[in-house]
């Protein structure tokens, strides 16, 4: 049986890509450099495939930071803004993804929001009426002959048309179908393209398949395709979806004309039940997504064989491939020194991806796969019992009570009582969190990692960096304070470091956005806190201030959701263990004196099923109460916070409400403030500060400009309720952008107070 992947990993085995883009920004290396690296990343990439014996190799998967702005620079989506600076096809392209100021202008980055329901995140294009759209660019035609050129037949990767005009933003009064047309014009001359060099199968990705779809969305993909697949020849059209299934679609999408339907088995629960009930169209290739392309256990042999046998009812062209790509993996195993023997068999990363995928190929030839080695051995591990089993976390769990969700006095009293006690002025100013983690913090880090310091000294240096972080927010005239988090590398496997239960990876690296990498921990075992984890850090940052410091924990579902999880129990159980543990956390900092508690739901929106109809029976319904969980036993003076970002919440607004916070801080700028609307249409309850400014770029927003959006906040917010931050933690900026931009807020701030 043959087989492929929907793409691979880019950012290099040990992230070379992100080194050299990071070069490349800090103007150390040349646009030649960067563009070598690329290229010998693309390479590896290549021959790794090949020499897995992997037989539809996917080109045009790679990109310098995502693959729909790739797509909207293909198509010349590229908006004025960015078009007056008279950068370089290459800076222009940077600028989109990351702001741009200097002497060519200054600009902010396009909005950045989540990968349908994953931890990537993707530029959101934007299309204005005069949006030209016409195919500039050869990126997917260079690479597809660069790998050519080392005897690689490659199938050509791209996002399709529909996905591209259903992520896209319209400013103005056009909208999707009416730019239909030209892309439609596009995407023939592409496939034209391909044709001319030989190309056998072209995919089309459209994850927004899978989604709920209108009548007009429909039509648009009928609009798109059926002109585009009239005009096809040689080359084959694969049409490729990806986490879930097409449902009440699948009868028409699957009666066009494409060569190929790559369908997802895992997440898309009813892939199978369509097929059996229709069928598969005569003729077509089925593309079987079967090894699970987001999560990094090794694949079940005897789950994979059994549906790909009943398959084989119903279509004899089928191709073994992933659910999805593996983007969402880290790169390989072979770079883990620490794991266990009996924690590491379970693994399956990227390239063990693409040896599961060989096996299982070759186990499809044999006259009787249950007798081979490959097979006997796998379904061995599957039957083996589980490390990591706790009765007393299950226990815990099983005698949750309705009372355990639930927070007394109701919110309006709760704050009233809040804003007397902590005496705060109207427009409160914080942060959301981390400050810049300097080279400092992570040679202390390092050496504390490595065996050279103990912890004894490195807590002493991460209290000389809290230290100085206390003052210089007093400096700058913060109201709320934090600590700025100098103990914890992230957000999510800091606590896991610190909870029975989670095991951890040393470059098991994965893609969030750009050059921004996170390191996922595993969640292996029963979850369960031994020790308190935040406690001493936040009650020294308490200390050496008067005004009030924020505890900053990371809530329950942003841990799941930004960790592996287990297959072998539901993602409640994990989550409510997760609660568990978090609330014993929240309860010792109010007994430290702690008085603002931050919950960070960071990933909130991230696991919510793509389908609506999905929404209260396989999520929303543990994922609310598993947070209430971590703050009902408070007492009414303790002002709980929460934050989320890269997501647009309207859909859920009152959920979120739902979730009983005293106080939420929203990433708002960059999606230009849309979440305004849904605040004051909802009747939202809950405090709010939506982020002032942009914090994944470089850029230093001006007084004015914040000024502009706390005005605008104001006229959809009661001014008792609004908050100044920035969208998200400061990590990743530099310390004086970071000054200086703080330094604007306060300075908004106060202006608005004398106008109040």
């Amino acid at each position: 049986m043959n087989n492929t992947i929907v793409g691979f990993p880019r950012v290099g085995k040990l992230r070379e890509l992100k080194f050299i883009s990071e070069k490349y920004f800090r103007g150390e290396v040349t646009k030649e450099e960067l563009q070598q690296v690329a290229k010998a990343l693309r390479a590896e990439h290549w021959k790794f495939q090949k020499s897995a014996g992997i037989n539809l190799i996917p080109s045009n998967d790679f990109s310098f930071y995502d693959g729909v702005l790739d797509t909207a620079v293909l198509f010349n989506v590229i908006p004025k803004k960015y078009q007056e600076l008279n950068l370089d096809e290459i800076d222009t392209y940077f600028a989109m993804a990351r702001g741009y100021q200097g002497e060519a202008g200054d600009v902010s980055a396009l909005a950045m929001k989540k990968w349908f329901n994953t931890n990537y995140h993707y530029l959101v294009p934007e299309i204005s009426d005069d949006t030209e759209v016409k195919l500039v660019g050869e990126k997917p035609f260079e690479e597809y002959v660069e790998a050519k050129q080392f005897g690689i037949q490659t199938k050509a990767v791209l996002i399709g048309p529909f996905t591209f005009l259903k992520l896209a933003k319209y400013q103005g009064e056009k909208k999707a179908a009416e730019f239909a047309q030209d892309f439609v014009k596009g995407y023939v001359e592409i496939l034209k393209k391909f044709e001319s060099l030989g190309t056998e199968w072209v995919q089309f990705d459209e994850p927004a398949l899978v989604q709920d779809l209108t009548v007009e969305d429909l039509n648009l993909f009928n609009t798109l395709y059926k002109n585009i697949l009239k005009e096809k020849r040689n080359t084959k059209i694969l049409l490729q979806t990806y986490f879930g299934d097409l449902r009440d679609y699948y009868q028409e999408i699957t009666a066009l004309d494409f060569d190929g339907f790559g369908l997802d088995f895992l997440e898309g629960k009813e892939t199978l039940h369509l097929i059996e009930k229709y069928g598969f169209p005569e003729g077509k290739v089925l593309f079987a997504g079967l090894v699970n392309g987001k999560n990094i256990w090794k694949s079940s042999y005897e789950k994979v064989l059994g549906t790909l046998e009943e398959l084989k009812k119903y279509t004899k062209e089928i191709v073994l491939s992933t659910s999805c790509s593996l983007l969402h993996v880290p790169y390989t195993l072979q770079n883990e020194n620490s794991l266990k023997p009996e924690v590491e068999q379970y693994f399956a990363f990227a390239l063990e991806k693409l040896q599961e995928l060989r096996e299982l190929s070759v186990l499809t030839d044999t006259d009787d796969y249950r007798i081979e080695k490959e097979y006997q051995e796998n379904k061995e591990l599957f039957a083996k019992e589980r490390l990591g089993q706790n009765p007393d976390v299950k226990a815990k769990v099983d005698d949750l009570k309705e009372e355990d969700f639930i927070r007394l006095p109701k919110r309006s009293e709760r704050q009233k009582i809040q804003k007397d006690d902590l005496e705060l002025p109207i427009f409160p100013t914080t942060t959301i969190g981390s400050f810049p983690q300097t080279i400092e913090v992570k040679k202390n880090r390092t050496a504390y990692r490595k065996g050279e310091i103990d912890k004894a000294a490195y807590d002493s240096k991460v209290n000389e960096f809290i230290k100085a972080c206390i003052e210089k927010q007093e400096e700058i005239g913060i109201d709320v304070l934090v600590h700025g988090e100098y103990e914890r590398n992230d957000m999510v496997e800091f606590f896991g470091e610190n909870l029975e239960g989670y095991v951890f990876t040393e470059k098991a690296w994965v893609q969030s956005y750009g050059t921004r990498c996170v390191k996922p921990p595993i969640i292996f075992g029963d979850v369960k806190r031994t020790k308190a984890i935040t406690t001493s850090y936040l009650e020294y940052a308490q200390s050496l201030t008067d005004k009030p410091v924020k505890g900053m924990l990371t809530g329950p579902v942003t841990i799941l959701n930004w960790s592996f999880p287990r297959e072998d129990i539901s993602l409640k159980e994990m989550a409510y263990q997760i609660g568990i543990a978090i609330r014993e956390e929240v309860l010792d900092l109010e007994k430290a004196g702690i008085k603002i508690i931050q919950i960070d739901e960071a990933a909130l929106k991230e696991k919510l099923p793509i389908r609506q109809s999905d929404w209260y029976t396989e999520y929303l319904d543990w994922a609310i109460p598993a947070f209430r969980l971590c703050h009902s036993g408070v007492k009414p003076e303790t002002q709980i916070h929460t934050h989320m970002c890269y997501s647009e919440f309207n859909a859920i607004i009152k959920d979120i409400d739902n979730m009983d916070a005293d106080v939420i801080s929203f990433e708002a700028s960059r999606s230009k403030l849309t979440i305004l609307d849904a605040i004051q249409e909802s009747g939202f309850e809950t405090e709010v500060g939506p982020g002032v400014y942009d914090i994944h770029s470089p850029r230093v927003p001006s007084v004015e400009e914040i000024m502009g959006a706390l005005e605008t906040m104001l006229k959809k917010i009661d001014k008792d309720k609004l908050w100044v931050n920035p969208d998200c933690g400061l990590k990743t900026r530099g310390i004086l952008e970071t000054e200086a931009s703080l330094i604007n807020l306060v300075e908004a701030a106060k202006i608005l107070r004398k106008q109040y």
